[in-house]
């Protein structure tokens, strides 16, 4: 074999695997949110949500992508675990699409009408509003061309005459179960290595097609390859959160079960596949014709997409009536791990394991910036807490010195997490932006990066209330006036009123939003802190309180109305005012 046809046949690999990359993001970005919209409506019962993966899947080209966004799903809350399980088996029939693509690939010479769309995706590439389209077509032009290559390839290499490679073959006894387990275990292999289950699947093709791989063998590779995919699933999800570690344990509990069930029928179920295809598993290269045996191992490809297809739908049949059970039994394999989550500094959606498509990716960044937003709500609550720590001067008689301490000393930490979410969160999107992204998801972005900077100084200005509060606690200062804490607590509950909007913003959508009342909200603590202004300067006067003691009280209401500001430009931010 020449070192050219080595490299002609990796290259025309590496075609394909490309061609798969380009085409499914294509179609993501071409039909992103609405197929999340879809994924989030459709999936009311485990049919209709097998049914939902089983068509995304199918439309993007890609399960890993389906996986993605089904887990942000059940990270958002959106779905349970069990609808997202379903979700996952019907992703998994769904992606046997590409194996008959690739049988058709491999059947018919399909390279010369590759050219044509490429000259089309060009042209739909230039056209800005098509080139969507034209990266889709681009796509599936190098998938087709890698495959018409490939099959190519495999003819020059006379695999079927290959006596080495024959008697390599022939070393397996073909009854043997033992043999089943050795392929079984180099598919998985195969796959977890390339990190491409479709590449595996080609290569299996083109070994049986050429009449140098029996199908009992190569239907083995599939098994393995089944089962090879979902081992990187699980590694990506090592360092992810629980429910996406559960989702990845589903996955693989999915296809495990299906190849051990399969394995007790393997022969009359290869069998039965073959009889439906056509194919003659009797015949024998000696016995006939070889223009006989070359067309009867032709119709191998679709041997092994029809298996591929059978083998998922029927383990869906099997497993989608013990949905629960799965569910039970990944919870109790994957438990929670024993950390206060409000106190734990970690990404909770976005995972570098994860991080598949750009467009899916944006999605990630919104949950965690939700998270984000929610969190800088509750370090707020624990300002007005520390407040009324500290409204009474004999806290530190009555043992709440503790109290205070201990709930300043969580403040002080918020805001450490506050300023780590702000750099994590923009380093991701920083790293998504270095794709090749739609217009759309680039504004979405630019506004993100505004939004965290902003979070992030809603942050500082908590931690500078509570800094604000402790020296007051510590000094020598006389205590606030009780119209001095009502006032105060008043301009908080304004505040909180604010971010409470900001939340619900974040949490739904844009297009259901009143930001009138945000604007009100805003409007409301300006002019309420410039009356508190001029009241604190005629109070000073009329020696109701010291000039220090109206400092601080200054302090803490021209903070909350910083506050405020920080607020409405995370709103206008999200909203795409500027």
């Amino acid at each position: 074999m020449s070192i050219w046809i080595i490299f002609k046949l990796l290259g025309s690999l590496a075609l394909l695997m490309f061609g798969m990359k380009s085409m499914s993001e294509a179609l993501q970005k071409m039909a992103g949110p609405q197929l999340r919209h879809v994924l989030g409506a459709m999936t009311t019962n485990r049919f209709t949500g097998m049914l939902t993966g089983m068509l995304v899947t199918a439309s993007v080209q890609s399960s890993t992508a389906t996986t993605v966004m089904t887990v942000s799903f059940v990270n958002a809350g959106l779905l349970t675990l069990a609808q997202a399980i379903s979700v996952i088996m019907g992703a998994n029939i769904g992606t046997t699409l590409t194996a008959w693509i690739m049988s058709a690939g491999m059947s018919f010479d399909i390279t010369s009408a590759v050219y044509p769309a490429f000259f089309m995706g060009i042209i739909l590439i230039y056209l800005k509003k098509y080139r969507y389209i034209g990266d889709f077509l681009f796509g599936l032009s190098f998938l087709l061309l890698g495959l018409g290559t490939l099959r190519m390839t495999g003819t020059e290499m006379h695999l079927g005459e290959n006596q080495a490679l024959l008697d390599f073959f022939a070393s397996f006894d073909p009854d043997s179960f033992i043999t089943t387990l050795i392929f079984l275990f180099l598919g998985g292999v195969m796959t977890f290595c390339v990190q491409s289950s479709a590449a595996v699947m080609a290569i299996t093709m083109i070994l049986c097609s050429s009449g140098a791989l029996p199908i009992y063998q190569g239907i083995a590779l599939v098994m393995g390859e089944n089962i090879g995919t979902t081992v990187t699933s699980n590694l990506a999800a090592m360092s992810a959160n629980t429910q996406a570690r559960r989702a990845a344990l589903a996955h693989m509990f999915f296809n495990v079960f299906g190849v051990i069930w399969i394995l007790f029928v393997f022969r009359p179920f290869i069998d039965m596949v073959c009889g439906w295809v056509g194919f003659d598993v009797t015949m024998e290269k000696e016995a006939v014709e070889t223009s006989v045996f070359l067309a009867n191992s032709a119709k191998l490809s679709f041997v092994l997409a029809a298996f591929h297809t059978t083998f998922n739908v029927a383990n869906t049949l099997i497993l989608i009536w013990f949905i629960p059970q799965i569910e039970r039994f990944v919870c109790w394999v994957i438990k929670p791990k024993k950390v206060d989550e409000e106190e734990d500094f970690r990404l909770h959606f976005i995972t570098a394991g994860f991080m598949k498509t750009p467009e899916l990716s944006v999605l990630e960044a919104q949950k965690e910036i939700q998270s984000f937003s929610e969190r800088m709500q509750r370090m707020f609550d624990m300002v007005r807490e520390l407040l009324t720590l500290s409204s009474s001067a004999s806290n530190k008689k009555d043992n709440k010195a503790g109290d205070f301490n201990k709930l300043y000393t969580r403040i002080e930490k918020y805001e450490g997490i506050s300023d780590n979410m702000e750099l994590e969160i923009a380093n991701y999107l920083n790293s998504v932006s270095d794709a090749h992204l739609s217009d759309d998801t680039k504004a979405k972005i630019r506004a993100m990066l505004r939004e965290i900077s902003e979070l992030e100084s809603i942050g500082d200005a908590c931690y500078n209330m509570a800094r604000t509060i402790s020296r007051k606690y510590n000094g020598k200062e006389d205590h606030f006036i009780e119209k001095q804490y009502d006032h105060i607590h008043q301009m908080m509950e304004l505040t909180d009123q604010s971010l409470s909007q900001m939340n619900r913003l974040m949490k739904g959508r844009k297009e259901s939003f009143d930001i009138n009342r945000s604007f009100n909200i805003e409007h409301e603590i300006n002019n309420y802190r410039n009356q508190l202004k001029s009241q604190n300067i005629t109070d000073v006067n009329n020696h109701e309180y010291t000039y220090a003691v109206g400092t601080i009280y200054m302090d803490l209401i021209n903070e909350c109305e910083k506050l405020g500001d920080y607020v409405v430009n995370v709103i206008e931010a999200r909203m795409g005012l500027r």
